[in-house]
């Protein structure tokens, strides 16, 4: 028997221990390595970045956590990461939720991400947590209108006359921008047709890959950002972890006496001493004058040692959990790849050779 008909009679069990292992192994030597398979961020990550980022800090920003455990996988992760960007750049955060256990996920999500992270954020004053309505569409559509009458009070019990972020809070035009997390109905669609398009506010999406295809009509036009499934989380991730070491280094360097002009002017951050003293003579007219290069390779050992410790300081694993479930899902989709190759081949060969149909 050639290879090809051991192939085709191939036991199906085997099949199914080829891919548990291309998803275990991935998992082993992820998290004994550490070693993140490389990401490269495409169109719909960055836009979804840049439209956060292009925002003023104090921006008013209306998260809706529209999911839950089931598809936590996906959708945590960037989900934690719309927060880190949000709570890094300065935004007012408002936290709502269409279905009933995103009440849930706000807490989780807040708790871990500002709770351990950013907690000098002061609830009421920089977030606010709204908790779960019911009434689907019929929420944002009341919202449009009056916000007060869908939301008289926070997730927590406390009017929101009390809380000083809600003041001048009267209907939808108020924010600046609208995230959407969503496994599905209701969620992104109901935002992008009630809210977003009629508003005309920014507005970026984060969604399952089943709910994915649903979406690519209303970019860029009426959605400026679009994250799919854990991959779209693994690339905005990847942004936002980036840009946040550049934004440490850089408000580091400000608090030295050092201002750094430019926002695409920081280049390859150094993570040493030696390396910041080469840094700082390559970027003189790209950001630093002459005098504020000498300053910075004239700093004692201590500070120079602050100033790079951002940079060279490990990711929290929090922010790197939607790249660490990219191995996996990468391995696992070759393996597929390979499957379909062979098994195709198979049958052509076969078919040839008078084996079957």
């Amino acid at each position: 028997m050639g290879f090809f008909e051991r192939i085709g009679n191939l036991d199906r069990r085997w099949i199914f221990l080829l891919m548990g292992l291309a998803v275990a192994i991935p998992i082993i030597i992820i998290d004994v390595t550490g070693f993140i398979p490389p990401e490269l961020p495409m169109p719909k990550a960055k836009s979804t970045f840049q439209t956060l980022d292009d925002l003023p800090a104090g921006s008013k920003v209306l998260l809706s956590w529209d999911f839950d455990p089931a598809t936590e996988g996906e959708l945590g992760p960037m989900a934690n990461t719309f927060i880190r960007q949000c709570a890094q750049k300065g935004h007012k955060m408002y936290f709502m939720a269409l279905v009933p256990v995103g009440a849930q996920m706000i807490r989780s999500t807040t708790s871990d991400v500002i709770g351990t992270y950013y907690p000098d954020l002061v609830y009421g004053e920089d977030w606010v947590d709204l908790g779960y309505k019911a009434g689907n569409e019929a929420v944002v559509k009341t919202l449009v209108t009056d916000f007060n009458q869908m939301f008289p009070s926070d997730a927590r019990g406390e009017p929101l006359s009390t809380i000083p972020m809600m003041s001048g809070i009267k209907d939808l035009t108020a924010f600046d921008a609208i995230v959407s997390v969503t496994a599905g109905y209701p969620g992104c669609k109901e935002w992008v047709l009630f809210a977003s398009t009629p508003l005309k506010i920014p507005t970026v999406v984060g969604c399952t890959g089943v709910i994915a295809p649903q979406m690519y009509p209303y970019y860029p036009q009426q959605i400026q950002g679009l994250l799919q499934a854990i991959k779209g989380a693994a690339e905005y991730e990847l942004l936002v972890n980036d840009w946040v070491r550049r934004d440490q280094f850089r408000n580091t360097l400000l608090a030295m006496g050092v201002e750094v002009s430019g926002e695409d002017s920081m280049g390859d951050l150094p993570s040493t001493s030696e390396e910041l003293d080469a840094w700082a003579g390559d970027h003189v007219g790209k950001g630093l004058t002459e005098a504020q290069a000498t300053e910075v390779r004239g700093f004692a050992s201590e500070k120079k040692a602050e100033l790079v410790a951002p940079v060279d300081a490990p990711e929290p694993g929090l922010f790197l959990e939607a790249q660490k479930r990219m191995g996996p899902q990468l391995s696992a989709h070759i393996l597929m790849l390979v499957l379909i190759v062979l098994g195709n081949l198979t049958y052509f060969v076969t078919r040839r050779r008078g084996g079957g149909r």
